[in-house]
């Protein structure tokens, strides 16, 4: 796997770190599988055991990862999403690391939504934009707003509010 332009890849132990103009991310891996070696401008990503399809997906899924880590290094991952209501106007408000959904279906105590790491909520209205470098990280945080309107112990199709996903 070629390195883009202005991106480095450091190997320490099991410990993968991609710096680019915008971040430096790190992700842990399982060195008893795979073994990653820096070549140049290469990353190769070499299986240490026998080549079974448990042992094929691991390599895979570490490629994968370098791939999103260098996308993220040179720029944002970003997820759009829409707080839908019908019967109760609902707020959302950003506080370090959480979210606070107020007013959800009549409920007087806020529901709330962890960010996950450096990640950046913003909410503009009906609106709500997360961003940051690591795709994880934006990809769960995303989530947990998702699940944290989730309905419980009401007809679905009745009661449709919630936060939904835009665009990916």
């Amino acid at each position: 796997m070629n390195i883009p332009d202005g991106v480095s890849v450091e190997i320490q132990g099991n410990l993968m770190k991609v710096k680019g103009p915008k971040a430096t991310l790190e992700k842990k891996f399982d060195d008893k599988t795979v073994a990653i070696a820096v070549e140049g401008k290469e990353v190769n990503v070499t299986l240490k055991k026998k080549a079974t399809r448990k042992h094929r997906a691991a390599s895979n899924a570490i490629e994968a990862h370098l791939k999103n880590m260098f996308e993220g290094s040179q720029g944002d991952f970003t997820k759009k999403l829409q707080v839908v209501y019908a019967h109760f106007p609902v707020s959302i408000e950003v506080k370090e690391k959480k979210v606070l959904i107020k007013n959800f279906l009549g409920e007087k105590v806020p529901r709330e939504a962890k960010v996950i790491g450096n990640t950046k909520v913003a909410a503009a209205g009906q609106e709500i934009t997360v961003s940051g470098n690591d795709k994880e990280a934006v990809g769960q945080t995303a989530s947990n707003l998702v699940r944290a309107t989730k309905i419980v112990k009401k007809d679905i199709r009745v009661f449709q509010d919630g936060i939904y996903y835009l665009q990916g």
